[in-house]
């Protein structure tokens, strides 16, 4: 059984897309879509698609049954996303030069979305983002700044924002990006009446330049580093016992956190977290011939939940795609590298502070059943699962992650 179009009409879908010929320029490759017994081939030529012809570069294969779950409206977890199948879905396989598919890897996707519109029965145009659209997401009124941390003798201009009045909440972007991931939920007066977020650029992220004299490429998050760097912030801005919130790297942060400065926050709340990440470190993302700009946002594309409005995703991959030289790849460095928190977890003290663990269902890299087996080291540690979200909660959909994260600050309350 074909679970795609034909591959005439898909081709000429392709040849009329917009998103595609937006990117049309000096790069050419040929590549292929394997389902089951059949091959779609799809050649580009100086950017635009033509029907047939070539010897394929690379080729996307997997069973009928694989990309059936792919084209479903609501793909069920793991296998919504390129990258999401070929790390957790055994069947799924890219054979062929490595080096061509990174490099294509977004005109790869916007194929296989097409394809997906059409065998979902609609005709064109296809529409920038397949997931739903909720409208415009309303931008909060925020307050920005800079305060100096030193840290192993090296000062760096911290940025910040905070929005909202109360107990004063510390948010910690995910790597590779900034504050603005919290825009969301700065912009909820639900959490805002009641709280001051306080969200920060780490240094070479967002806002916050690199120190002077520094060597382009040459970041590396390590987890003393990243430590230092939060208790450098929290106080130079003056924060009293704030909550923590971070997820991905960040979530990892707050467990290390927990286990070394429990009296210094009044709660902390690690999301998509667990006590060591394998396999998550891409030299792709700085590989002198791959423009990471286009790369790194394809790479973390499908950690988001295909429920999650469009707007977010969309808002996730420009913030990636704005990175510096080999950022995201250093805070990768941390995330799936120097962090290993193996020996440490199961010594973090609830008792000193309280510790809420949540997790999304559609995070394929740490995944629920990582951050459940973490949370089972942990005396006394919350842990939630966060249906219909995926690594980016606060980003990707901060309407639904406020129901999870409203009753811990409730719960911190008392």
């Amino acid at each position: 059984m074909s679970v795609f179009p034909g591959a005439e009409a898909w081709r000429d879908a392709c040849a009329g897309d917009a998103t595609l010929a937006a990117w049309a320029g000096p790069w050419s490759v040929t590549f292929a879509i394997v389902s089951g017994a059949r091959t779609t081939a799809f050649r580009f030529v100086d950017g635009k698609a033509l029907q047939g012809g070539g010897d394929p570069a690379f080729t996307l294969a997997a069973p009928d049954a694989v990309w059936a779950k792919f084209l479903l409206p609501v793909p069920p977890r793991h296998h919504h996303g390129i990258f999401a199948m070929h790390y957790r879905v055994p069947e799924f396989s890219i054979q062929g030069d490595q080096l061509a598919f990174m490099r294509h890897a977004h005109v790869v996707r916007r194929v296989l979305e097409i394809g997906k519109w059409l065998a979902l029965g609609n005709s064109g145009p296809v529409p920038v983002s397949l997931s739903p659209r909720g409208g415009v997401r309303p931008m909060p009124t925020v307050r920005g700044g800079y305060v100096p941390v030193t840290v192993g003798g090296v000062t760096y201009q911290i940025y910040y924002e905070t929005a909202g009045s109360g107990r004063d909440v510390l948010c910690m972007h995910t790597a590779g990006s900034d504050s603005r991931q919290f825009h969301g939920l700065m912009a909820d007066e639900r959490i805002t009446a009641g709280h001051r977020l306080v969200a920060f650029d780490l240094p070479w992220h967002g806002k916050s330049l690199p120190p002077e004299g520094a060597i382009p490429g040459a970041w590396r998050l390590k987890t003393d580093l990243y430590v230092d760097l939060i208790m450098g912030f929290a106080a130079a801005a003056g924060l009293d016992k704030p909550v923590a919130l971070g997820a991905s790297m960040s979530g990892e942060i707050c467990l290390e956190l927990a286990y070394r400065h429990p009296e210094a926050f009044s709660g902390i709340v690690a999301c998509e977290a667990c006590e060591k990440i394998e396999q998550r470190q891409t030299s792709w993302a700085a590989h002198p011939g791959v423009n990471q700009a286009l790369f790194v946002p394809e790479w973390i594309r499908a950690l988001s939940a295909p429920q999650s409005p469009a707007e977010y995703q969309e808002a996730i991959a420009w913030h990636y795609g704005q990175g510096g030289p080999a950022v995201f790849y250093g805070d990768i460095a941390f995330y799936s590298g120097d962090w290993d928190g193996r020996e440490r977890v199961g010594k973090i003290d609830t008792n000193r502070c309280r510790l809420f663990m949540l997790t999304g269902e559609y995070d394929y890299s740490c995944t629920v059943e990582l951050s459940r087996a973490t949370a089972e080291k942990i005396p006394g540690v919350v842990f939630r699962e966060m249906k219909g979200i995926g690594h980016f909660p606060f980003a990707e959909n901060p309407k639904l992650f406020a129901e999870y994260l409203l009753p811990v600050l409730e719960d911190l309350r008392v």
